[in-house]
């Protein structure tokens, strides 16, 4: 079964929390804190695998989750880091966050890895809280809480050259007749529910890669019969051989019917009436087919499509065909950006990044953690009076000094945002 489409959960390890610990030993009964460092979470890592050409494996696991950091131990012992999770995926998919459907990534080549979801950092351990008026200190940092993602797997299929056209025009015979794949064929209405991809050995410039789209129907830019499924594996192709019908056996006109699928590309995404298009005329061994050939020709040729009339029952003028589609290959870009107007997935602004606040209250001690805290303070001097007024600015704005008076926090009280440890007062 080929699967192009499926929603997954994915989370990150959470960070180890610190240890809070006192070293003892024979004859030391008040040695100093040696409360080690938690470990690091594990990082959600996507990777292209040119062995896989469906998402069928998501279909019965769908959540994945990176290891968590271990805690930190005594004696100033470090967690043990998370393990990553590294999740394979078909060359060609695209990862959205399902929420607002904007782009996380976009894999497009073989090995190409993208860490989607960074593990939460491991708490500090007591050692780093002491200070000359404070050598004891009974707390630790927790460890951060990684984020976690509902995402949407789409794949697009990459191939060099799609055959489009209306359902039963003959793209799968095309393809099974040039290349080594074996479609199923058939005389109905889509037979071909799935694309099929097949390698065309070429005599001009290098082989190339052909893909067998599912026949298209009016209205399929609006979803019309799968049409946002079968249009999604046309966006990463470079060349369109448009498949028509010349016998007219359905009693459609084939110079209307080239048209009225131009027009859902249009609507779909109107990048795609950019790329190169040859029409295959089809079904020309049928001699009523001969009026027609002639009519696409004066119709469209004029426009910069070139019409072969062909017939793939009796291999006639594929190989033509084919010749004209290597030379367009042959002189095409290799950088071509096939993603187009689509709005990439930002991270929450720092601003908006949530806090949380630990309180310890036997020592009137409190502790900030989030990041977006974490990275003010890292790009912050707040030993200049300007920076320390930003900083300032900062507590109010953020809402951690009305969060911290909430908590109960009085004059004299010590707040510790990561490496900085302040006294409040009003």
């Amino acid at each position: 079964m080929f699967v192009d489409r499926v929603k997954i959960h994915i989370k990150g390890g959470n960070g180890g929390n610190g240890m809070v610990s006192f070293y003892r030993a024979k004859y030391i009964t008040h040695g100093g804190p040696d409360g080690g460092d938690g470990g690091k979470g594990g990082d959600v890592i996507f990777i292209g695998d040119s062995n896989m050409n469906t998402l069928m494996d998501f279909r019965y696991k769908r959540s994945f989750k990176a290891g968590n950091g271990q805690d930190g131990g005594k004696l100033n012992c470090f967690g043990k880091s998370g393990e990553d999770i590294v999740i394979k995926v078909p060359v060609g998919t695209i990862i959205r966050e399902a929420n607002s459907n904007k782009i996380m990534a976009d894999i497009a080549k073989e090995g190409e890895k993208k860490v989607i979801i960074r593990g939460g950092k491991g708490g500090k351990g007591n050692q780093h809280f002491a200070t000359p008026t404070r050598q004891a200190p009974r707390y630790a940092e927790r460890g951060q809480v990684a984020k976690e993602y509902d995402v949407i797997l789409e794949l697009k299929l990459i191939a060099d050259v799609g055959l489009i056209g209306f359902p039963n025009v003959g793209k799968s015979t095309i393809l099974s007749m040039v290349t080594n794949a074996n479609p199923k064929i058939a005389n109905y209405h889509f037979t071909t529910l799935a694309p099929n991809l097949g390698v065309v050995q070429s005599r001009i410039g290098e082989d190339f890669v052909l893909a067998d789209i599912p026949g298209l129907v009016e209205g399929a830019s609006e979803g019309v019969g799968l049409g946002h499924e079968f249009l999604r594996h046309v966006e990463r192709t470079k060349v369109f051989i448009h498949v028509v019908d010349a016998a007219a056996l359905e009693g459609d006109d084939p110079v209307e019917n080239f048209q009225k699928i131009n027009q859902e590309l249009r609507e779909y995404n109107p990048e795609l009436l950019k790329r190169p298009q040859v029409i295959a005329a089809n079904k020309t061994d049928i001699p009523e087919a001969q009026q027609n050939v002639l009519r696409l020709k004066e119709a469209y040729e004029k426009e910069g499509y070139p019409v072969f009339a062909v017939s793939a029952a009796t291999n006639q003028g594929l190989d033509a065909m084919l010749e004209e589609v290597a030379k367009i290959l042959k002189d095409y870009p290799e950088d071509i950006v096939f993603e187009q107007d689509y709005e990439e997935y930002q991270e929450i602004e720092m601003d908006k990044e949530p806090f949380s606040i630990e309180v310890f209250e036997e020592e009137h001690y409190y502790v900030v953690t989030g990041t977006g805290v974490e990275k003010m303070i890292g790009y912050t001097n707040i030993d200049t009076e300007k920076g320390f007024a930003f900083f300032q600015r900062y507590l109010r704005e953020k809402g951690i000094i009305k969060a911290l008076e909430e908590k109960g926090i009085q004059e004299g009280d010590t707040v510790k945002i990561y490496g900085l440890e302040f006294d409040y007062y009003k």
